[in-house]
């Protein structure tokens, strides 16, 4: 049993470190990215977007917890990832292709 309980513990430290890598990869990002270019493909405006990843990743971060069987996939932990993920895979592409591909 306590292979199993040392395997579900692992498995959500590094489920835990990865959403974190992930909202903090996407706030970034975001922060690198020219201000004029939201607006230029019809987004939400860099300061709103730093303001959403910021928020979601701090609701993320402290309302989960690696440590606590469950904790790691909660309500803001998902939302937070979710936020992310809607700014990874539509807004990136579309601001990488007005700032010239970086």
């Amino acid at each position: 049993m306590d292979l199993v309980e040392g395997l579900y513990f692992w498995t959500n430290i590094v489920v835990y470190w990865g959403l974190v890598a992930l909202r903090a990869w996407a706030l970034v990002d975001c922060l690198t990215r020219k201000t004029a270019a939201f607006p230029a493909v019809d987004k939400l405006t860099k300061p709103a977007w730093v303001a959403i990843l910021l928020i979601a990743g701090l609701l993320g971060t402290f309302f989960s917890s690696p440590a606590t069987p469950g904790a790691v996939v909660s309500i803001f932990s998902l939302a937070s990832v979710v936020a992310a993920m809607i700014y990874l895979a539509d807004v990136r592409p579309a601001v990488r292709e007005v700032s010239g591909g970086r």
